[in-house]
């Protein structure tokens, strides 16, 4: 039976779907949801969100990304935690929404006072392990999932909103999972947003090297916390008819003895 653990209790927060995953993954939101709820929290959606901006910002139309930043900041702004399952997304977030918003000041095209802001809001939006360990103080989230699993930690995990172990400490409460390390976890998979599409040479083969590890681990499942790189690794698995399923880490984080938790 799943544990009453309600860590949560009296919290309400932000989810921040991201476009990825309202368009293509709407599992990982729901699964978020569920084990924020599970952990007692109160969830909403603000209906005004939209994108990060993060295509804009990488391919450098810097100027095209301002109204995602504003967007976000009047989705979100009356909200102390906004919880995003996305390191990518959070990460644009926290490091180019405060970046953009400093330039738009130099240009005279935005108030300090509205950057601050921005800022101040960027430093209450975490990634989804990140709430779960470090504002919720809990590891073990009543999870169930009989399998054996590989994770792959995103760069923009990694590199950008550093969660660290933080996904190894949950995937290893996780009841009944069998966690396998991945050889050369720390290597990109090649997807990196439009990188893919500007050097698809260079990104199959480099999704060809992550699979052929993913393979090596003999896992049923690759998870990750980012459904853009699962997408770009499981689809070097599927044609190479591998059987490895990918699953974003909430989805196992919601699944429990009695089913998946909804």
């Amino acid at each position: 039976m799943t544990e009453t653990i309600r860590p949560g209790e009296g919290i309400t927060v932000a989810l921040f779907a991201t476009c990825i995953n309202d368009t293509m993954f709407p599992e990982t939101p729901k699964a978020t949801v569920a084990v924020l709820e599970r952990l007692g929290c109160r969830v909403e959606f603000p209906r005004a969100q939209t994108c990060c901006g993060q295509i804009f910002t990488n391919t450098g139309y810097f100027d095209e990304s301002t109204g995602s930043i504003l967007t976000y900041l009047e989705a979100f702004e009356g909200y102390d935690y906004i919880i995003g399952p996305s390191g990518s997304c959070v990460g644009a977030i926290r490091h180019q929404h405060p970046m953009l918003a400093d330039r738009l000041v130099e240009k005279g095209e935005m108030a300090e006072s509205v950057a601050e802001r921005v800022a101040a809001l960027a430093k209450k939006t975490y990634d989804f392990p990140e709430f779960i360990i470090d504002v919720l103080g809990v590891e073990n989230v009543g999870a169930y999932f009989p399998h054996r699993v590989t994770y792959h930690p995103t760069c923009h995990s990694l590199r950008v909103t550093k969660v660290g172990d933080r996904p190894y400490r949950l995937l290893k409460a996780v009841r009944g999972l069998d966690l396998v390390e991945l050889p050369d976890a720390d290597r990109c998979c090649g997807f990196g947003g439009t990188f893919s599409m500007k050097n698809p040479d260079v990104s199959v083969s480099m999704a060809s090297d992550k699979a052929r590890h993913v393979a090596s681990t003999g896992a049923e499942f690759l998870v990750a916390g980012d459904n853009s790189c699962l997408l770009n690794i499981s689809g070097i698995l599927a044609r190479q008819q591998s059987g490895i399923q990918p699953m974003h880490l909430a989805e196992i984080l919601a699944q429990t003895e009695e089913g998946v938790s909804q």
